[in-house]
């Protein structure tokens, strides 16, 4: 396969060649970012999308987030990930501009191949724009399709354009001021949903995009790599190649609509560049497919570019002088479109200057990974902080001064902050005891996290009880999610690596752990007919272990097996034999039903209860 696509890839690339012979266009490289176009056209902000919702969160960082919003359109939970704006936490009443970031064709669906392959989350941080990460979309080009294909129903411009963006404004403080930047299918959609949106957006990037896309061969060139990249049938996208849908979704055909839209187009040529490896042909890359497709955008942008020069659109256009179709190059082009970017946005290229003092100073000199300032500081509910390219200083009277980053800053963040539930740090970043994992400790709790289990706050009773069996050295270990309520609210839970912690009211905080949490989740967790735990795992006879519920036990042991067992006239029987240590033994099955009542079975016997009547066997 990887062959084909090389000689196809290749020989699309000669076909290409040929059109730009046919149509004879010359393509004016401009040297210096343009002065932007006039106004583009006004742009009514979509209105809320009935169904539309965020099912679900998780903070990586204090200013990284992914949601989960559910797309009508699509029928399913789109992740999309946002990269706060600088003065997100320095500024919280301010809204910002946004910039979407547009994936290639082979989009993964579970991160966002911006954050998986360049410094974008680096980059963006001393910058104030909130940057929006679509997750998914493999093969998509960021549009409706006509029919659904592989399981998928893409319609993503309405998700883009129509579905998502309230959500952004009203939830993420997002103006309407948006910006959009893509590689490769990113790149063609970028200007598409720009051409096809007039005025949604008002700086549009497309780095080795494909700008062309109903002229001749270009149809089944999509429809070759699509099928290269999931095995998609473009025909469900857009229709056979005469289909007018390709027209109403090309670039070059829809360039007239990019006026007064402040646009960005840039591709390499192929040739062997400084982040390839040569290969034994002089100039030529072992990426071939890489080399074919960088052809390909750079004779369809050379193509769009003429285009728009014809109509007097301005735009930005760069040709490099060498370069394949891959991600050190597109990394490049993201911050050299910067400073255009940011002045479509209306925003500064430079962040304001800023120092420490007071408290924070002595934390921050003792502290350089955290890099540079972002903010001065600021005030937060019952305190003081200050935000650094690699963390957080946070400060109250009581508390004095700590470090706060990474994925626990996230944490912390989720949990609302100074103002939250946790309170102030009391510590920075320490090493765990077992030396696999960290954490912060805080006035109401800790936040704990290793490579595996991530970020999650302990806390409480549940923080008390876990704490007296040995933190994450005891037999649960590391908590692998946050505390949250219980189905019908009756009361709290949280996951460990081992088990599970459940509290409430009545019990207090119980762990539920190892073979014996099994057998509870078979029957229902607390929802079940044993309820809540009352005890934690207790060791009997012969290495035997028990946990004892509401509604009855669940007993364990090594050759057996776990089994419950409930209160009433058997297990009043098996407690005169002695329980598990006189002549029955341990349990070894759960209640059975038999004509006229039930029996449990034990190591050494059998305890049946027929129309009343106790037996023991």
């Amino acid at each position: 396969m990887r062959k084909q696509f090389v000689r196809g890839a290749l020989g699309l690339m000669a076909g290409a060649v040929s059109v730009c012979t046919v149509l004879g266009v010359t393509t004016p490289a401009l040297a210096a970012p343009v002065v932007p176009a006039p106004q583009a056209p006004a742009f009514s902000a979509p209105a809320a999308v009935p169904g539309v919702k965020i099912t679900n969160t998780f903070w990586y960082s204090d200013r990284r987030v992914a949601m989960w919003v559910y797309s009508p359109a699509m029928g399913t939970n789109i992740q999309v990930q946002v990269l706060l704006a600088r003065d997100w936490n320095y500024r919280p009443a301010n809204k910002f501009p946004q910039m979407y970031m547009l994936d290639g064709l082979r989009a993964q669906d579970d991160q966002n191949g911006w954050i998986l392959n360049t410094n974008i989350e680096d980059f963006y941080k001393d910058k104030n724009v909130n940057v929006v990460l679509p997750v998914g979309g493999e093969s998509s080009f960021y549009t409706d399709w006509a029919e659904p294909d592989n399981g998928k129903n893409y319609q993503w411009e309405t998700f883009l354009t129509k579905e998502l963006p309230p959500l952004m404004e009203s939830q993420w403080r997002s103006t309407e001021v948006r910006g959009v930047e893509g590689l490769s299918m990113g790149g063609s959609a970028a200007m598409m949903l720009s051409a096809r949106n007039p005025g949604f957006f008002k700086f549009a990037a497309s780095f080795s995009g494909i700008l062309q896309l109903s002229s001749f061969g270009m149809p089944q060139a999509i429809q070759f790599a699509q099928n290269d990249a999931g095995g998609y049938d473009s025909a469900k996208m857009f229709g056979p190649p005469t289909a007018a849908a390709w027209k109403e979704h090309d670039p070059y055909v829809l360039a007239d609509k990019l006026r007064g839209t402040s646009l960005y187009v840039s591709s390499g040529n192929g040739l062997v560049g400084q982040y390839d490896t040569p290969s034994t042909i002089p100039g030529l890359a072992t990426n071939y497919a890489g080399v074919g497709l960088e052809v390909l955008s750079r004779v369809t942008s050379q193509q769009f570019a003429s285009r728009l020069n014809q109509l007097g659109v301005r735009a930005q256009a760069v040709y490099r002088a060498s370069g394949t179709h891959t991600w050190p190059y597109w990394q490049f082009e993201m911050e050299q479109a910067w400073p255009q970017a940011a002045g479509a946005l209306g925003l500064a290229a430079d962040k304001p200057a800023c120092a420490t003092g007071g408290a924070i100073a002595p934390v921050y000199k003792a502290n350089k990974s955290l890099g540079e300032c972002l903010t001065p500081e600021y005030d937060v509910p019952g305190g003081r902080a200050q935000d650094f390219r690699n963390g957080r200083i946070i400060w109250s009277a009581k508390t004095g001064a700590q470090v706060v980053g990474g994925a626990i800053g996230g944490s912390y963040v989720a949990a609302g902050g100074p103002g939250g539930w946790l309170g102030f740090p009391t510590s920075g970043e320490l090493a765990t005891p077992d030396k696999a994992g960290r954490l912060n400790k805080f006035q109401n709790g800790n936040i704990y996290w290793t490579r595996t289990t991530g970020a999650h706050p302990v806390g409480g009773a549940i923080l008390v009880d876990w704490g007296k069996s040995g933190y994450e050295r005891g037999p649960l270990k590391y908590p692998t999610g946050d505390e949250h309520n219980t189905p019908g609210d009756k009361g709290r839970v949280q996951d460990f690596q081992v088990g599970s912690y459940y509290w409430n009211p009545t019990n207090g905080a119980h762990s539920v752990q190892g073979k014996i949490f099994e057998k509870y989740a078979t029957l229902g967790y607390e929802g079940g007919w044993l309820g809540f735990p009352k005890t934690n795992e207790v060791g009997l006879a012969r290495g035997g272990k028990l946990t004892a519920f509401d509604g009855g036990n669940i007993y364990w042991t090594a050759a057996k097996g776990a089994y419950a067992i409930a209160p009433g006239p058997i297990f009043d029987a098996w407690g005169k034999a002695g329980y598990e240590n006189g002549k029955l033994g341990y349990p070894i099955s759960d209640a059975q039903e038999i004509t006229g009542g039930t029996r449990v079975l034990f190591e050494r016997g059998v305890i049946e209860v027929v129309n009343g009547v106790v037996t023991v066997k």
